[in-house]
């Protein structure tokens, strides 16, 4: 399947995606962790079957030294040892906020109060924040049918210069 419609060669779309990526740099210069950035976009993206997304957090990651034992148990993280336990919570966030239609609730009580117990109120913020994003994100490349594969390490934030 081809790409359906080219988002980065439609003004419009190029209007909206400069003020995306400045939502983008937002969470990425918050206090939350680097590598519970990547883990959590990493999470939603495989829910959502965003090849593109995925491709592109897997090679971030690594690029910013990840290991490859936990970019390959991000979905099975339950059945992991490699994770912190602030890391659980903002995975299990990413899980039920991109999953909203599975449960009557939302996000449980119970994993808000893990990731209040794990985390501050701007790093907080920056994870509801990144959970929305990122499931945005997925829409917009799975919607376009934005395959992955081609992205390199650093190409988002050369493209934020431009």
């Amino acid at each position: 399947m081809d790409i359906r419609f080219d988002l980065f060669e439609n003004e419009l779309a190029t209007r909206f995606a400069k003020r995306f990526a400045g939502a983008a740099l937002v969470i990425q210069d918050s206090p939350l962790p680097k590598a519970t950035q990547e883990l959590v976009s990493l999470r939603a993206s495989q829910i959502n079957g965003c090849g593109h997304c995925v491709d592109m957090h897997v090679k971030e990651a690594a690029a910013a030294g990840e290991s490859a034992v936990r970019l390959h148990l991000v979905a099975a993280w339950r059945e992991s040892t490699v994770f912190t336990e602030a890391e659980q919570a903002a995975l299990a966030l990413a899980e039920e906020g991109t999953r909203l239609a599975d449960t009557s609730h939302g996000v449980s009580d119970e994993t808000w109060a893990l990731v209040r117990k794990h985390y501050d109120d701007d790093q907080t913020a920056a994870l509801v924040t990144l959970v929305a994003l990122i499931n945005a994100a997925n829409r917009l490349a799975v919607i376009t049918r934005r395959k992955g594969g081609s992205y390199e390490a650093g190409m988002f934030a050369t493209a934020l210069k431009s």
